[in-house]
Protein backbone atom coordinates (compact mmCIF):
# COMPACT_ATOMS: atom_id res chain seq x y z
CA UNK A 1 0.00 0.00 0.00
CA UNK A 2 1.34 3.40 -0.97
CA UNK A 3 1.36 5.71 2.05
CA UNK A 4 2.71 8.68 0.14
CA UNK A 5 0.35 11.62 -0.10
CA UNK A 6 0.18 14.06 -2.94
CA UNK A 7 1.41 17.53 -2.16
CA UNK A 8 -1.38 20.06 -2.36
CA UNK A 9 -1.02 22.87 -4.86
CA UNK A 10 -0.24 26.20 -3.26
CA UNK A 11 -3.17 28.56 -3.95
CA UNK A 12 -0.89 31.57 -3.41
CA UNK A 13 1.12 30.61 -6.50
CA UNK A 14 -2.11 30.27 -8.50
CA UNK A 15 -3.31 33.73 -7.43
CA UNK A 16 0.13 35.17 -8.24
CA UNK A 17 -0.02 33.70 -11.74
CA UNK A 18 -3.50 35.20 -12.21
CA UNK A 19 -2.20 38.64 -11.15
CA UNK A 20 0.70 38.41 -13.62
CA UNK A 21 -1.63 37.39 -16.46
CA UNK A 22 -3.94 40.29 -15.61
CA UNK A 23 -0.98 42.68 -15.81
CA UNK A 24 -0.10 41.35 -19.26
CA UNK A 25 -3.72 41.69 -20.39
CA UNK A 26 -3.85 45.26 -19.04
CA UNK A 27 -0.66 46.17 -20.91
CA UNK A 28 -2.07 44.79 -24.17
CA UNK A 29 -5.41 46.60 -23.75
CA UNK A 30 -3.72 49.88 -22.78
CA UNK A 31 -1.47 49.68 -25.83
CA UNK A 32 -4.49 49.40 -28.13
CA UNK A 33 -6.51 52.20 -26.49
CA UNK A 34 -4.01 54.85 -25.35
CA UNK A 35 -2.05 57.07 -27.73
CA UNK A 36 1.33 55.42 -28.55
CA UNK A 37 3.14 58.67 -27.74
CA UNK A 38 2.09 58.46 -24.08
CA UNK A 39 4.92 58.46 -21.52
CA UNK A 40 3.25 55.43 -19.97
CA UNK A 41 4.70 53.17 -22.66
CA UNK A 42 8.16 54.68 -22.27
CA UNK A 43 8.02 53.78 -18.57
CA UNK A 44 6.70 50.28 -19.25
CA UNK A 45 9.33 49.44 -21.89
CA UNK A 46 12.29 50.76 -19.94
CA UNK A 47 10.85 49.42 -16.69
CA UNK A 48 10.61 45.90 -18.13
CA UNK A 49 14.22 46.13 -19.31
CA UNK A 50 15.49 47.40 -15.97
CA UNK A 51 13.42 44.77 -14.13
CA UNK A 52 15.27 41.96 -15.90
CA UNK A 53 18.69 43.51 -15.25
CA UNK A 54 17.80 44.24 -11.60
CA UNK A 55 16.66 40.64 -11.04
CA UNK A 56 19.87 39.37 -12.64
CA UNK A 57 21.88 41.59 -10.30
CA UNK A 58 19.78 40.42 -7.35
CA UNK A 59 20.71 36.85 -8.23
CA UNK A 60 24.29 37.78 -7.37
CA UNK A 61 23.92 40.36 -4.60
CA UNK A 62 20.78 39.05 -2.91
CA UNK A 63 20.81 35.29 -3.40
CA UNK A 64 24.53 34.46 -3.70
CA UNK A 65 26.15 37.21 -1.67
CA UNK A 66 28.51 38.31 -4.46
CA UNK A 67 28.81 42.09 -4.54
CA UNK A 68 29.41 42.86 -8.22
CA UNK A 69 29.18 46.24 -9.96
CA UNK A 70 29.89 45.17 -13.52
CA UNK A 71 26.30 45.06 -14.75
CA UNK A 72 26.65 48.04 -17.12
CA UNK A 73 29.63 46.36 -18.79
CA UNK A 74 27.68 43.16 -19.48
CA UNK A 75 24.72 45.20 -20.73
CA UNK A 76 27.08 47.01 -23.10
CA UNK A 77 28.37 43.69 -24.47
CA UNK A 78 24.81 42.46 -24.96
CA UNK A 79 23.65 45.69 -26.62
CA UNK A 80 26.59 45.79 -29.05
CA UNK A 81 26.31 42.09 -29.88
CA UNK A 82 22.63 42.51 -30.68
CA UNK A 83 23.20 45.63 -32.76
CA UNK A 84 26.20 44.27 -34.70
CA UNK A 85 24.47 41.05 -35.74
CA UNK A 86 21.02 42.43 -36.60
CA UNK A 87 21.83 45.42 -38.83
CA UNK A 88 20.68 44.48 -42.36
CA UNK A 89 23.55 43.94 -44.79
CA UNK A 90 22.21 46.66 -47.11
CA UNK A 91 22.30 49.23 -44.27
CA UNK A 92 25.79 48.45 -42.95
CA UNK A 93 27.56 50.85 -45.29
CA UNK A 94 25.42 53.67 -43.86
CA UNK A 95 26.07 52.65 -40.25
CA UNK A 96 29.78 51.81 -40.64
CA UNK A 97 30.39 54.72 -43.00
CA UNK A 98 33.92 55.31 -41.69
CA UNK A 99 34.84 51.61 -41.85
CA UNK A 100 33.57 50.55 -45.30
CA UNK A 101 30.57 48.72 -43.89
CA UNK A 102 32.51 46.77 -41.24
CA UNK A 103 33.60 43.14 -41.42
CA UNK A 104 30.26 41.55 -40.48
CA UNK A 105 28.27 41.37 -43.70
CA UNK A 106 25.26 39.31 -42.62
CA UNK A 107 22.38 39.67 -40.15
CA UNK A 108 20.70 37.27 -37.74
CA UNK A 109 17.06 37.08 -36.60
CA UNK A 110 16.45 39.25 -33.54
CA UNK A 111 15.79 36.34 -31.16
CA UNK A 112 18.98 34.55 -32.23
CA UNK A 113 20.97 37.76 -31.79
CA UNK A 114 19.40 38.31 -28.36
CA UNK A 115 20.42 34.81 -27.28
CA UNK A 116 23.90 35.44 -28.68
CA UNK A 117 24.04 38.71 -26.73
CA UNK A 118 23.46 36.81 -23.49
CA UNK A 119 25.99 34.12 -24.39
CA UNK A 120 28.64 36.70 -25.28
CA UNK A 121 28.12 38.48 -21.95
CA UNK A 122 28.31 35.13 -20.13
CA UNK A 123 31.55 34.27 -21.98
CA UNK A 124 33.19 37.53 -20.88
CA UNK A 125 31.87 36.91 -17.36
CA UNK A 126 33.54 33.50 -17.34
CA UNK A 127 36.89 34.99 -18.38
CA UNK A 128 36.63 37.85 -15.89
CA UNK A 129 35.33 35.58 -13.14
CA UNK A 130 38.43 33.37 -13.14
CA UNK A 131 40.60 36.00 -11.39
CA UNK A 132 37.94 38.37 -10.01
CA UNK A 133 35.82 35.88 -8.06
CA UNK A 134 38.82 35.06 -5.90
CA UNK A 135 38.27 38.48 -4.33
CA UNK A 136 35.60 39.29 -1.76
CA UNK A 137 33.38 42.15 -0.68
CA UNK A 138 34.54 45.64 -1.70
CA UNK A 139 37.54 44.35 -3.63
CA UNK A 140 35.27 42.28 -5.88
CA UNK A 141 32.97 45.27 -6.41
CA UNK A 142 35.88 47.53 -7.39
CA UNK A 143 37.36 44.91 -9.73
CA UNK A 144 34.03 44.31 -11.51
CA UNK A 145 33.44 48.05 -11.76
CA UNK A 146 36.88 48.47 -13.31
CA UNK A 147 36.06 45.75 -15.82
CA UNK A 148 32.93 47.64 -16.92
CA UNK A 149 34.95 50.81 -17.44
CA UNK A 150 37.63 48.96 -19.42
CA UNK A 151 35.00 47.35 -21.66
CA UNK A 152 33.41 50.74 -22.31
CA UNK A 153 36.77 52.21 -23.35
CA UNK A 154 37.73 49.21 -25.49
CA UNK A 155 34.47 49.26 -27.44
CA UNK A 156 35.17 52.88 -28.44
CA UNK A 157 38.68 52.03 -29.67
CA UNK A 158 39.11 52.97 -33.34
CA UNK A 159 41.06 49.78 -34.06
CA UNK A 160 37.87 47.80 -33.34
CA UNK A 161 35.78 50.16 -35.44
CA UNK A 162 35.21 47.54 -38.16
CA UNK A 163 33.26 45.58 -35.52
CA UNK A 164 31.96 48.11 -32.98
CA UNK A 165 31.90 51.22 -35.20
CA UNK A 166 34.33 52.89 -32.80
CA UNK A 167 32.90 55.86 -30.93
CA UNK A 168 30.06 56.17 -33.44
CA UNK A 169 26.61 54.82 -32.68
CA UNK A 170 24.97 51.70 -34.06
CA UNK A 171 21.46 52.01 -35.50
CA UNK A 172 19.11 50.62 -38.16
CA UNK A 173 18.67 47.34 -36.26
CA UNK A 174 15.29 45.89 -35.11
CA UNK A 175 13.52 47.81 -32.34
CA UNK A 176 10.41 47.21 -30.27
CA UNK A 177 8.33 49.21 -32.75
CA UNK A 178 9.04 46.58 -35.41
CA UNK A 179 6.80 44.15 -33.53
CA UNK A 180 3.71 46.23 -34.30
CA UNK A 181 1.44 44.57 -36.85
CA UNK A 182 0.79 46.74 -39.90
CA UNK A 183 -1.59 46.50 -42.84
CA UNK A 184 -0.70 46.74 -46.53
CA UNK A 185 -0.60 50.54 -46.41
CA UNK A 186 1.84 50.54 -43.47
CA UNK A 187 -0.68 51.63 -40.81
CA UNK A 188 -0.37 49.92 -37.43
CA UNK A 189 -3.38 47.71 -36.72
CA UNK A 190 -2.16 45.96 -33.56
CA UNK A 191 0.39 47.50 -31.19
CA UNK A 192 2.81 45.02 -29.60
CA UNK A 193 5.86 47.22 -28.96
CA UNK A 194 5.19 47.27 -25.20
CA UNK A 195 3.83 43.76 -24.72
CA UNK A 196 6.86 42.10 -26.37
CA UNK A 197 9.46 43.48 -23.90
CA UNK A 198 7.13 42.38 -21.09
CA UNK A 199 7.05 38.87 -22.54
CA UNK A 200 10.84 38.72 -23.01
CA UNK A 201 11.51 40.02 -19.50
CA UNK A 202 8.79 37.78 -18.04
CA UNK A 203 10.21 34.61 -19.60
CA UNK A 204 13.76 35.44 -18.45
CA UNK A 205 12.65 36.35 -14.92
CA UNK A 206 10.60 33.14 -14.80
CA UNK A 207 13.73 31.13 -15.61
CA UNK A 208 15.63 32.94 -12.85
CA UNK A 209 12.82 32.18 -10.36
CA UNK A 210 12.93 28.48 -11.29
CA UNK A 211 16.69 28.56 -10.80
CA UNK A 212 16.39 30.23 -7.39
CA UNK A 213 13.83 27.66 -6.21
CA UNK A 214 15.89 24.70 -7.43
CA UNK A 215 18.52 22.78 -5.47
CA UNK A 216 21.13 24.91 -7.20
CA UNK A 217 19.40 28.06 -5.92
CA UNK A 218 19.36 26.69 -2.39
CA UNK A 219 23.09 26.05 -2.71
CA UNK A 220 23.59 29.70 -3.69
CA UNK A 221 21.62 30.84 -0.63
CA UNK A 222 23.75 28.58 1.55
CA UNK A 223 26.88 30.25 0.15
CA UNK A 224 25.36 33.66 0.90
CA UNK A 225 24.53 32.73 4.50
CA UNK A 226 27.78 30.95 5.44
CA UNK A 227 30.51 29.96 2.98
CA UNK A 228 32.33 27.73 5.47
CA UNK A 229 29.19 25.79 6.36
CA UNK A 230 28.22 25.53 2.69
CA UNK A 231 31.62 24.12 1.79
CA UNK A 232 31.39 21.66 4.67
CA UNK A 233 28.09 20.44 3.20
CA UNK A 234 29.85 19.60 -0.06
CA UNK A 235 29.03 22.72 -2.07
CA UNK A 236 31.87 23.68 -4.41
CA UNK A 237 32.19 27.40 -3.78
CA UNK A 238 34.32 28.36 -6.79
CA UNK A 239 32.22 26.57 -9.41
CA UNK A 240 28.88 27.71 -7.94
CA UNK A 241 30.01 31.33 -7.73
CA UNK A 242 31.39 31.24 -11.26
CA UNK A 243 28.20 29.72 -12.64
CA UNK A 244 26.03 32.25 -10.80
CA UNK A 245 28.21 35.05 -12.15
CA UNK A 246 27.85 33.75 -15.71
CA UNK A 247 24.08 33.23 -15.43
CA UNK A 248 23.59 36.72 -14.02
CA UNK A 249 25.73 38.17 -16.81
CA UNK A 250 23.80 36.20 -19.43
CA UNK A 251 20.53 37.87 -18.43
CA UNK A 252 22.28 41.24 -18.10
CA UNK A 253 23.40 40.77 -21.71
CA UNK A 254 19.81 40.02 -22.75
CA UNK A 255 18.77 43.15 -20.84
CA UNK A 256 21.39 45.12 -22.75
CA UNK A 257 19.91 43.87 -26.04
CA UNK A 258 16.46 44.95 -24.81
CA UNK A 259 17.84 48.37 -23.90
CA UNK A 260 19.30 48.67 -27.41
CA UNK A 261 15.87 47.92 -28.88
CA UNK A 262 14.28 50.47 -26.56
CA UNK A 263 16.78 53.25 -27.28
CA UNK A 264 16.96 52.47 -31.06
CA UNK A 265 20.69 53.34 -30.98
CA UNK A 266 23.74 51.96 -29.18
CA UNK A 267 26.76 53.97 -28.09
CA UNK A 268 29.32 52.84 -25.53
CA UNK A 269 29.52 56.18 -23.72
CA UNK A 270 25.94 55.80 -22.42
CA UNK A 271 26.80 52.64 -20.42
CA UNK A 272 28.42 54.49 -17.54
CA UNK A 273 28.88 53.53 -13.92
CA UNK A 274 25.79 55.61 -13.17
CA UNK A 275 23.74 52.94 -14.95
CA UNK A 276 25.11 50.25 -12.64
CA UNK A 277 24.34 52.43 -9.61
CA UNK A 278 20.78 52.87 -10.87
CA UNK A 279 20.34 49.10 -11.10
CA UNK A 280 21.87 48.63 -7.64
CA UNK A 281 19.57 51.31 -6.25
CA UNK A 282 16.56 49.51 -7.73
CA UNK A 283 17.66 46.27 -6.06
CA UNK A 284 18.11 47.98 -2.67
CA UNK A 285 14.79 49.83 -2.86
CA UNK A 286 12.90 46.71 -3.90
CA UNK A 287 14.57 44.49 -1.32
CA UNK A 288 17.80 42.53 -1.57
CA UNK A 289 16.70 38.95 -2.04
CA UNK A 290 13.26 39.67 -3.53
CA UNK A 291 12.51 39.20 -7.23
CA UNK A 292 9.10 40.83 -6.82
CA UNK A 293 10.69 43.84 -5.11
CA UNK A 294 13.20 44.31 -7.94
CA UNK A 295 10.39 44.27 -10.52
CA UNK A 296 8.19 46.73 -8.60
CA UNK A 297 11.01 49.16 -7.83
CA UNK A 298 12.17 49.11 -11.48
CA UNK A 299 8.88 50.55 -12.69
CA UNK A 300 8.68 52.99 -9.75
CA UNK A 301 12.24 54.19 -10.38
CA UNK A 302 11.71 54.70 -14.11
CA UNK A 303 8.31 56.36 -13.58
CA UNK A 304 9.74 58.84 -11.06
CA UNK A 305 12.91 59.64 -12.99
CA UNK A 306 11.41 59.75 -16.49
CA UNK A 307 7.83 60.92 -15.94
CA UNK A 308 6.32 61.92 -12.61
CA UNK A 309 9.04 64.36 -11.51
CA UNK A 310 9.77 65.91 -14.90
CA UNK A 311 7.78 69.05 -14.05
CA UNK A 312 10.39 69.95 -11.42
CA UNK A 313 12.88 70.73 -14.19
CA UNK A 314 10.66 73.47 -15.61
CA UNK A 315 9.70 76.87 -14.26
CA UNK A 316 6.16 76.93 -12.88
CA UNK A 317 4.10 80.13 -12.63
CA UNK A 318 0.87 80.24 -10.62
CA UNK A 319 -0.85 83.50 -11.51
CA UNK A 320 1.89 86.09 -11.03
CA UNK A 321 3.83 83.96 -8.55
CA UNK A 322 6.80 81.96 -9.81
CA UNK A 323 7.48 78.82 -7.81
CA UNK A 324 11.04 79.12 -6.48
CA UNK A 325 13.84 76.57 -7.02
CA UNK A 326 12.15 74.83 -9.97
CA UNK A 327 14.79 74.68 -12.70
CA UNK A 328 16.77 72.21 -14.77
CA UNK A 329 18.28 69.53 -12.51
CA UNK A 330 16.00 70.13 -9.49
CA UNK A 331 14.19 66.87 -10.31
CA UNK A 332 17.31 64.91 -9.39
CA UNK A 333 17.56 66.71 -6.05
CA UNK A 334 13.99 65.80 -5.09
CA UNK A 335 14.46 62.28 -6.41
CA UNK A 336 17.56 61.85 -4.23
CA UNK A 337 15.64 63.05 -1.15
CA UNK A 338 12.86 60.54 -1.86
CA UNK A 339 15.42 57.75 -2.17
CA UNK A 340 17.02 58.75 1.15
CA UNK A 341 13.62 58.65 2.86
CA UNK A 342 12.89 55.20 1.43
CA UNK A 343 16.28 53.86 2.52
CA UNK A 344 15.92 55.34 6.03
CA UNK A 345 12.39 54.14 6.76
CA UNK A 346 12.32 50.97 4.65
CA UNK A 347 15.73 49.51 5.36
CA UNK A 348 14.78 46.12 3.94
CA UNK A 349 13.25 47.70 0.87
CA UNK A 350 9.68 47.60 -0.34
CA UNK A 351 9.35 43.81 -0.19
CA UNK A 352 12.23 42.80 2.07
CA UNK A 353 12.78 39.15 1.17
CA UNK A 354 9.11 38.46 0.41
CA UNK A 355 7.70 37.49 -2.97
CA UNK A 356 4.26 37.96 -4.49
CA UNK A 357 2.90 34.56 -3.28
CA UNK A 358 3.95 35.46 0.28
CA UNK A 359 1.50 38.38 0.23
CA UNK A 360 -1.39 36.05 -0.58
CA UNK A 361 -0.24 33.62 2.12
CA UNK A 362 -0.14 36.44 4.68
CA UNK A 363 -3.63 37.57 3.70
CA UNK A 364 -4.94 34.00 3.89
CA UNK A 365 -3.38 33.58 7.33
CA UNK A 366 -5.00 36.78 8.59
CA UNK A 367 -8.39 35.62 7.31
CA UNK A 368 -8.02 32.28 9.10
CA UNK A 369 -7.03 34.03 12.32
CA UNK A 370 -10.04 36.33 12.02
CA UNK A 371 -12.33 33.35 11.50
CA UNK A 372 -10.81 31.61 14.53
CA UNK A 373 -11.62 34.58 16.73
Amino acid sequence: MNNTTKKKADPAIFFSAVVVLCIYAAVFIAEQTIAPTSMLFTVLKKGATYALVAVSMNLLNGFTGIFSLGQAGFMLIGAYTFGIFTIPAAQRINVYQYYNGGIVQFSLPWFVAMLLAGLMAAFFAFLIGLPVLRLKSDYLAIASLGFAEIIRAVFQWDKLGVITNGSNMLNNYPTFNDFNIRNASGKVTVYLSTLVPFIIAGVCIGVIILLINSTYGRALKAIRDDEIAAEAMGIRLASHKRLAFCISSFFAGVGGAMLAMYQTTVQAKSFTTAMTYEILLIVVIGGIGSVTGSCLSSFLFVACSEWWLRFLDQKQVIGTFQVPMLRNGFRLVVFSVIIMIVVLFFRQGIMGTKELPDLFRSQHKKEKEAQGK
